[in-house]
């Protein structure tokens, strides 16, 4: 009990609840208080968004690159490829679904907020799209150069990133969220799109079984064998990823059902299970695509264009890949995305990282099922190309013990 207590989507709901009661009763004079705080929060953490690219990005091109194999390569490949096809089935699920949804965009009987009576502002050092660029060529210019003193010191700076992640950002999470839930419900939006969330919830899970048959199907194509008796293994990983809302605490029973598994080669899964428990998150793409798209037709009136769709979805399967090792990891590493491509104030990020954490524990799990049918994948390609995999040294490097993203990684 004391566990759930103490998790981020406990007192992210508690948050929520709170914030909604005050907004529900609060006057003019109280609200002023909280847009204020509202605004100062949203100014440090908007702030932190090109730290954080930078912090986890460049560091993870370095450690994937720096000995990169023929196998690794591959592995890193249809990670990005499932966490983007993921992301496309739900954009293309979202211009099907959300039309059909009763989505309230008229803001006609809202109350208006207040003012921001003072505004303490807290520019970002670069923009996100300089920040993403230039953690790319830094981190493929160390790997190029064969450096060894940047590499070194991205990896400390990714640590002291991850400090900051983890005792400034989402300590003052539930209180910006709060802060944001008590103004919907002083407008009175809340009483009206409440409904729309829990539904959204349900369909997203959905499209995690969706996309997870989607997955085992083209891995049994593929590597010609019997996808089900991979899957059939995963329902204690499956489990443990609900409870503990983590691929690195889940690990250890991952690594048990997949070892279980008589199509997977056991070097693959010794080799594929603990990689792609950090760079593969298809469920928490899927399932944030979804979101930003839900959000965006419900505060702005409408859905983002199929352009901006696109774009989005290919750089969030780069955001994932390097997204920190804290609850949320992945929409916290592309708060820049959905600021600086798809648009989105305060509010709309603030929706965002709320419902996602209320449900992270699901797409946590369709991660953990989907690195099955990735190793099965694997198991094809060393085999149709003779390949005799060992553990690679890199691959040792990547999960060393001393590395903090192992232990915190929330998918």
């Amino acid at each position: 009990m004391k566990r759930v207590v103490t998790s981020l989507p406990f007192i992210l709901l508690v948050a929520v609840v709170v914030g909604i009661l005050v907004g529900l009763v609060a006057t003019e004079q109280v609200m002023l208080v909280i847009v204020t705080v509202k605004y100062i929060l949203n100014q440090l953490i908007m702030f932190c968004v090109p730290l954080i690219i930078i912090g986890f990005i460049a560091p993870s091109i370095t450690k994937l690159g720096s000995n990169v194999s023929r196998v690794l390569g591959f592995a890193i490949l249809i990670a990005y490829v499932s966490s983007i096809g993921a992301a496309f089935f739900s954009t293309a699920s979202g211009y099907a679904i959300i039309p059909q949804l009763s989505i309230v965009t008229d803001p006609a009987g809202l109350r208006d907020l207040p003012d921001v009576p003072f505004q303490l502002d807290i520019p970002q050092i670069m923009s996100v799209m300089s920040a993403l660029v230039f953690s790319i060529i830094v981190g493929l210019a160390s790997v190029w150069t064969k450096a060894k003193a940047i590499p070194q010191i991205l990896d400390e700076f990714q640590r002291i990133v991850l400090a900051v992640v983890t005792k400034v950002i989402i300590p003052v999470l539930p209180v910006f969220i709060a802060c944001t839930f008590c103004g919907l419900a002083y407008e009175g939006a809340i009483t009206q799109q409440l409904p729309v969330f829990i539904v959204v919830v349900l369909i997203v899970i959905l499209g995690h079984y969706i996309w997870l048959a989607v997955l085992y199907g083209i891995a049994g194509a593929y590597s010609g064998k019997n996808p089900l008796q991979v899957i059939r293994h995963y329902g204690p990983a499956y489990l443990t990823a609900i409870g503990t809302m983590s691929s690195a605490a889940t690990l250890a029973v991952a690594l048990q059902c997949a070892g279980k598994a008589k199509p997977l080669r056991k070097d693959m899964v010794s080799f594929g299970i603990p990689l792609f428990a950090n760079i593969h998150l298809c469920g928490s793409v899927l399932t944030e695509v979804f979101f930003v798209m839900t959000i965006s037709k419900m505060l702005y009136g409408a859905m983002p264009s199929v352009t901006t769709m696109i774009l989005f979805c290919l750089l969030l399967g780069i955001f994932a890949i390097g997204a920190p090792g804290v609850p949320g990891g992945t929409v916290m590493a592309s708060l820049g995305l959905i600021t600086g491509v798809v648009g989105f104030d305060a509010t709309g990020t603030a929706l965002v990282l709320t419902i996602f954490a209320l449900q992270d524990s699901f797409g946590t799990a369709c991660n953990v099922t989907g690195d099955g049918a990735l190793s099965l994948i694997m198991t094809g390609y060393v085999e149709r190309h003779g390949i005799q995999a060992e553990e690679a040294p890199e691959t040792r490097e990547l999960f060393n013990v001393e590395d903090e993203r192992v232990p915190l990684q929330n998918a």
